[in-house]
Order: structure tokens, then sequence, then C-alpha cells
């Protein structure tokens, strides 16, 4: 009787059902399938580090494509667009015919092959160099690295290297903080720093499916914006899965 009563109440008895909270992945993210070796995702598959290159989980399809880049930490990298048969063990993006890349050091390119540097009209007017505390157009002596003096040689030599307050031959195009857009429409793949057009694009690129691409490197840390961009560019849009364009 009792063992009767036993089975009885346990097959009554509910146990509470617990909820497990998991925060939503993305639709379109940095893919973990098809990423380098030494290279490290984190923030949701949004943000890369480590050593090597990363796509993403979705090409561009759509007839005009935009995405952004973050730079959280400086370091080697290069951002661009690639196929899957990129090399993705290394720290540099355009070093193979298969992928199209804005390098860290001021360069774009593509099948190892340096194809047009930046000019220096256009690097970014967030420079470290640049104390927010000083008048715009002013450096403090204090603000400068002492790397920068013994390139130089002395003050003065640093006439020829500052213009309004900018340091152009920066040895990179964008510092910690500074966006790196991305547009693509089939016909040229263009790149921004800040929302302003570094005039470098890449024209007639052929490859059968191209992918949102970020390879890093020493230390530098990156994050893909695919959505609510800082620097929106009229007429493009979010990369958008295909079953969506339907």
């Amino acid at each position: 009787m009792f063992c009767c009563l036993r089975t009885c109440l346990n097959g009554n008895v509910h146990k509470p059902s617990v909820s497990v909270s998991r925060v939503k992945e993305p639709d379109i993210h940095l893919d973990s399938l098809h990423m380098g070796p030494d290279v490290i995702l984190l923030s949701n598959y949004i943000r890369i580090t480590g050593r090597g290159g990363a796509l993403a989980t979705a090409p561009l399809v759509q007839s005009k494509s935009y995405f952004e880049v973050k730079i959280q930490q400086g370091g080697n990298w290069s951002v661009g667009l690639a196929t899957r048969k990129t090399d993705l063990s290394r720290k540099q993006g355009g070093t193979d015919c298969e992928s199209w890349c804005l390098c860290s050091d001021n360069i774009t390119r593509h099948n190892n092959e340096e194809c047009e540097p930046v000019r220096k009209e256009q690097i970014s007017p967030n420079s470290s160099l640049l104390n927010e505390s000083t008048a715009p157009g002013l450096i403090g002596i204090e603000d400068l690295n002492e790397d920068l003096l013994l390139t130089t040689g002395s003050l003065e030599g640093l006439d020829n290297k500052l213009t309004n307050g900018h340091f152009h031959d920066s040895p990179t195009i964008a510092d910690e903080g500074d966006v790196i857009g991305v547009s693509f429409n089939h016909i040229e793949l263009n790149f921004y720093v800040n929302g302003k057009n570094l005039e470098v694009p890449f024209r007639n690129i052929k490859g059968n499916t191209l992918y949102p691409v970020i390879y890093v490197g020493n230390g530098a840390i990156l994050d893909i914006i695919l959505e609510n961009f800082l620097y929106p560019i009229p007429g493009f849009e979010r990369i958008m899965l295909e079953q969506s364009l339907l």
C-alpha cells in the first residue's frame, strides 16, 4: 500500500522548471568554422584577437553592402573581403589572390601586391598625438613620443610632418577607437576611416562568393559592426542573409 502511495505521489509531483537565459547570437557574425588556428573570437563572435584571419558567416550578395570594424586595441590588422579559399592562418590580408584588404600600414593589398597607399591627406584626423586639452591644430611638447623626435631629428623637423595638427607619416592609418568602414557594390570596394573615404578602391573584383574578413596580429583587437553603424554610408545597407532578400 505504501509502495503504491509513493508511486502515485511521485507521479504527481512536478519539478519546478529551470529557465536558462542565453544571450542570442547575432544573425551574422565572425565564423568560428572559417578562421585561422590561432584566432580567438569573443563577445558572441563579434570580437577578434590572436593571430590570423576570420570570415563572416554571410557573404555579400545584395547590390550595395556595408559593414564597419572598430579598433579596440592597436597592432597589425587587415580589413576587407575574401573568399573561403583565402589563407586565414596569416596575420595580414591581401597576401593571396583570394583577399582584398586595407592594412594597418596604410597599404591596400591583393595577391601579395601593394596596390595603392593611402594618401597622406586621407589619414584619420583622430591622431593619438593630439591632446584633447590643447587648442585645435596645436600639439603640446609633452604629448610627443620620444620615438617621433628621434625620427625627425629635432623639433624643427616636425614642420614638414605636421599639417593642421596631424602627423601624416603615422605608422597606421587609424588609432584605437577609430572605425574602418567597408562598402561594396560589386563594382568597387571602398574603405573609410570615421566616415571619410580613403579613395583607394579595388575595382573589378573577381570572386565567386565574397565575405567580410578581418586579420589580426601583434595584439590587435577588433570588433566587427554589422548593424547600427557609427558612420553609415548613404545608399549602402547592412549585410543581409540570402533568404531575407527574397
